[in-house]
């Protein structure tokens, strides 16, 4: 028998009416149709996917050749399918805009939260004043970040630097030697002296899946989780898009407040490349597990900045590329 799926703690908090929270923080707008906090993967399954009609092909078993003759028909049918809902949506700083994502609906200020920070727009919740849904756009597809005054100066900065990188590639932004040392003078090394059984981190994308309510629905979401020590599943975001999953896991932790997340295990779907490194590294994550490959460049930063890189995570062991001491057998 499958065990239970593991429960989300530490929810976002309903925001005061007018600017702060009650306790001090960002005040993140709702809207209607936002998905409900307690989700396991965070998304509304009704906003996040779309059912529309499907012609289903199936080949009749036979001798496995590709053609096929009119005594042997192939089997043809109509139907529906879940599809996950992709929409483009504009990130804007102070209303100045700094760049368009694609992204599945939902959780929304925290995956704006989350690329501010990986861009050094914002150092932590103190620099928000204000994430909100901007009233004007007419799909809604539009999000502001208010910056706090003590922040303005040195977030509009930054701003225009992140601006100019993303014109140079919207992909991933500038990547090379000087984009890890850009990493390492930020980060510099993420800390966390910790023994991890094999065993244990192998088993985590396992139990990331069982959470992943609209990827059961669709089969077409990246996720991303984050887990403590002992296992114990702190947040889960899913995305059509990897890196969108880890801003908003992210984004959701920096809206709490909880930066840096010391002593958390990031695991990813897909492949890691240079960005996840960086947002983890970012983010004073020690330890990440992908289901996928990393890059070469993803490698190269983890091993500058201390960071213990996992690849190709199975049931049955793993491969680890940069920080072996934190793993045992």
């Amino acid at each position: 028998m499958s065990p239970a799926a593991p429960q989300i703690s530490g929810d976002v908090p309903e925001p005061a009416p007018q600017g702060r929270d009650a306790a001090g923080g960002p005040q993140v707008a709702s809207r209607p149709g936002a998905a409900e906090a307690t989700a396991p993967s965070g998304l509304d399954s009704d906003r996040a996917s779309q059912t529309r009609e499907v012609w289903r092909i199936a080949l009749r078993a036979g001798d496995g050749s590709t053609e096929t003759s009119s005594e042997e028909p192939l089997v043809r049918g109509r139907g529906a399918d879940a599809i996950a809902v992709e929409e483009p949506l504009e990130i804007r700083v102070e209303g100045h805009p700094l760049g368009i994502v694609m992204r599945t609906p939902g959780d929304d200020e925290e995956l704006v939260a989350g690329f501010c920070f990986a861009e050094g727009i914002i150092a932590g919740a103190d620099d928000l004043e204000d994430v909100r849904v901007c009233p004007q756009s007419e799909s809604g597809n539009a999000v502001d970040v208010r910056l706090a005054a003590s922040a303005r100066p040195r977030g509009l900065e930054a701003l225009a630097d992140a601006a100019r990188q993303l014109v140079v590639s919207s992909a991933c932004g500038v990547c090379g030697s000087r984009s890890i040392e850009r990493v390492e003078a930020r980060v510099g090394r993420v800390a966390w002296d910790v023994r991890l059984a094999s065993g244990f981190l192998a088993a985590l994308p396992g139990r990331m899946q069982e959470a992943q309510r609209v990827f059961a629905r669709t089969g077409g979401l990246h996720a991303a989780a984050l887990f403590d020590a002992s296992g114990r599943l702190i947040a889960l975001r899913e995305d059509i898009g990897r890196h969108n999953a880890v801003d908003k896991v992210i984004g959701r932790e920096l809206l709490l407040g909880r930066l840096p997340l010391s002593g958390r295990i990031l695991v990813a779907s897909g492949r890691a490349g240079f960005e996840i490194v960086q947002k983890a590294a970012t983010a004073g994550i020690a330890v990440l597990c992908a289901v996928g490959a990393p890059s070469t460049l993803a490698v190269d930063l983890a091993q500058r900045v201390d960071l213990t890189l996992v690849g190709f995570v199975r049931a049955a062991g793993f491969n680890v590329y940069a920080g072996p001491e934190r793993i045992v057998e």
